[in-house]
């Protein structure tokens, strides 16, 4: 009778641990989904960044997007976000690369953590200029594929010097 415990003991754990495996298996193959899913998303975004599409970003952002960039104060909505990059791509020709890090998907929010590249050329002449530095994103799963919600960043050049108080 022991032995007979023993074995249906067995059997369970080895099932259960089948049934964990598998579940696993389907969670980490959503999971891959997911993330191929934000990086054709990304492709999407840095060809419209790099082309000055500003119509193709409203499209991919959110409508209460944010954007938090160094030393000033948060983008707040969908119009705020169109206008800065139209002010942008007024004055420069853009040239944006990002690697991605990390990606973690839960649910319907994803984020991204990275570096990035970016050199803005002026349109009026001038010399280009070049910045890298980190980023980190928020993604929101809606009915029609993940779009930007957050969005913050920052540069790895060194402060500037504080002015002097003469």
């Amino acid at each position: 009778m022991k032995n007979m415990t023993a074995i249906v003991a067995v059997v369970i754990a080895i099932a259960l641990g089948v049934c964990a495996a598998t579940t696993t298996g389907a969670a980490s193959n959503a999971h891959a989904t997911d993330v191929a899913a934000i990086n054709t998303f990304n492709q999407h975004y840095l060809q419209a960044i790099n082309a000055g599409d500003i119509h193709a970003l409203s499209a991919l952002t959110d409508a209460d997007h944010i954007m938090i960039a160094p030393n000033r104060a948060p983008i707040e909505g969908k119009a705020a976000n169109d206008e800065a990059n139209g002010r942008a791509y007024q004055q420069f020709k853009i040239d944006e690369k990002w690697m991605p890090i990390e990606t973690v998907v839960d649910g319907n929010l994803a984020y991204q953590r990275g570096t990035f590249t970016v050199t803005a050329t002026p349109k009026a002449g001038g010399t280009a200029r070049s910045v890298k530095g980190n980023f980190l994103r928020i993604y929101r799963r809606q009915s029609g594929g993940w779009q930007m919600t957050r969005d913050m960043f920052n540069s790895d050049e060194p402060p500037a010097p504080p002015l002097s108080s003469k």
